[in-house]
């Protein structure tokens, strides 16, 4: 069994280097490769051979869920391009997105006080909808436009986007439940 581990997650996949990806051809290429070196398939090979097969599969499953998540993909490819995100470091944020975060949060905690589930799922819906338009814009500064810094910028606001998303989803489960 050989398996170059120096590979890119997108070289193991056999798909390109772009945050535009194809998630079909990204599931078929995980469950090709699940078939091919799962440990179960060599539970009765030598020592050797269970510990590659082991050691491969935690790279398949690490390079899927890389892949699989828009920011997590974004920030590899920006890791690929020399680019750190700096999320933990550089919490910089434009005035007007931080005044937006806000607000969101404002109505998270009213919808929540007030136990209206619709509100909630109402905010949930139009948070997705900038999320999904982050991502384009995310996509447009890697893929045509190479512009790493804003891109690394657009990482950070998704990191707290998905924050609110969460947010969101922890009040509907207290009103719910």
């Amino acid at each position: 069994m050989t398996f170059d581990f120096n590979q890119t997650h997108f070289q193991l996949f056999q798909l390109p280097a772009t945050f535009a990806l194809d998630g079909k051809a990204l599931e078929t290429q995980y469950r090709a490769l699940q078939a091919t070196y799962h440990p179960d398939r060599f539970a009765s090979a030598d020592d050797a051979q269970r510990r590659l097969s082991l050691q491969i599969a935690t790279q398949v499953n690490e390079a899927w869920q890389t892949l699989k998540s828009p920011v997590a993909r974004a920030r590899y490819l920006l890791q690929l391009n020399g680019v750190d995100t700096e999320e933990e470091t550089n919490t910089a944020m434009p005035m007007d997105f931080l005044m937006n975060q806000m607000i969101w949060r404002e109505h998270i905690a009213e919808g929540k006080a007030s136990q209206n589930v619709e509100r909630l799922e109402e905010l949930n819906g139009e948070l997705r909808q900038e999320i999904h338009a982050l991502e384009d814009e995310l996509g447009r500064l890697i893929d045509d436009e190479a512009r790493y810094a804003e891109a690394a910028m657009a990482v950070r606001k998704l990191r707290f986007m998905e924050k609110l998303d969460q947010e969101i989803g922890n009040a509907i489960e207290s009103v719910l439940y």
